[in-house]
């Protein structure tokens, strides 16, 4: 990943209105952390540390089951020890020593090429990865618990649901091997429900919007991220669909903003959209758009037979109303253009 990339993502995090000094002296856990989004929580409550800039620097504990990637990823704090490894699975029971202030249970297998071929170890972190975080935020007395869901646990809305806001909701098939991920996260959102009505746990909910940015792994799976891969390989982006189905899709620093302002000034047992609902753009329009970005490559949009091993979504059409984050002061700043051209930059070293 290019560094001022990275660094200046940071310094736009950071820049937004937030209380970041709740996190002076105190204990994150973060599961999943050395995904996408995670990683870059990871990060900036690491700039934080390392400019000084609150009182007392905050512990990170990192739960990640790849060790070597997540040693490879966070390379740059290799002798800081207020970045701690957790390597285990987040479905077996979790154990720590001291207190565990804030908590972001983020460890999903969000790509749907996980969905046909591992549909169970897709939702065995949702639910009980879920039920192992909630059980220690309750031993630990947690400030502050934030649950990673996806837009997707709204599955088909009507037209007229769009933009969708957190009380709308449409129909999913439990019958369909593909909402092992959907169906998962709506439980696990009713868990975090559940252990707040029972327990006064202070759970926040998250549901994202087709986050993107650096350190996307180019072999993830999913559309956006296979173009940004034939960018960056200097090929042909190839469509295997008509590609007619819109999205919404929010740059990394916004989604990471978001994320913590949920956890930060979020209300107790509410979910909140973060996404941005001016990228909307049809899955054609956006291999368009990236091939323009870069017209000295001379690469164009191909047509290709449909992959076997992709799990298409019956959703044609996503985009979300952030209303109830905007109340909180956050609002995404990154347009498509701009978000997936930073992107690419950063494989800088590849290109």
């Amino acid at each position: 990943m290019d560094h001022d990339v990275l660094e200046q993502d940071l310094k736009t995090i950071i820049g937004f209105d937030l209380p970041w000094e709740k996190f002076s002296g105190s204990t994150v856990l973060i599961t999943g952390a050395s995904g996408l989004i995670p990683s870059y929580m990871v990060d900036t409550l690491m700039y934080l540390n390392q400019r000084q800039l609150i009182d007392k620097p905050v512990h990170i504990l990192a739960l990640v089951r790849n060790e070597e990637y997540a040693r490879e990823r966070f390379s740059a704090y290799r002798d800081d020890a207020r970045l701690e490894l957790l390597v285990q699975d987040v479905c077996e029971p979790v154990n720590v020593n001291g207190n565990v202030d804030f908590i972001i249970h983020a460890a999903s297998q969000a790509s749907p090429k996980y969905y046909g071929v591992d549909p169970v170890g897709t939702l065995s972190a949702n639910i009980m990865g879920t039920a192992n975080m909630l059980r220690l935020a309750r031993e630990k007395k947690t400030q502050s618990f934030l649950f990673i869901s996806a837009g997707e646990i709204y599955g088909e809305v009507s037209e007229a649901c769009i933009p969708t806001r957190e009380s709308d909701y449409g129909y999913l098939n439990p019958m369909s091997v593909r909402s092992c991920y959907a169906e998962s996260k709506r439980m696990a959102e009713t868990m975090c429900i559940c252990w707040h009505h029972q327990y006064g746990i202070p759970v926040k909910v998250a549901r994202t919007y087709h986050t993107y940015g650096p350190g996307m792994k180019l072999n993830d799976g999913r559309v956006f991220a296979d173009f940004v891969s034939n960018i960056v390989r200097r090929k042909d982006i190839v469509m295997t669909s008509e590609g007619k189905h819109i999205r919404s899709f929010c740059y990394l620093t916004d989604a990471t903003a978001g994320f913590f302002t949920l956890l930060l000034k979020g209300k107790d047992a509410e979910a909140y959209n973060i996404g941005n609902p001016d990228a909307a753009v049809s899955i054609v329009e956006l291999a368009e758009t990236l091939v323009s970005l870069f017209p000295e490559l001379g690469l164009k949009v191909v047509r290709a037979e449909h992959s076997a091993h992709y799990m298409q979504s019956t959703i044609k059409k996503t985009v979300p109303s952030i209303t109830k984050a905007m109340e909180l002061g956050w609002r995404p700043l990154i347009g498509i253009a701009e978000g997936f051209q930073r992107t690419i930059n950063s494989y800088s070293n590849t290109l």
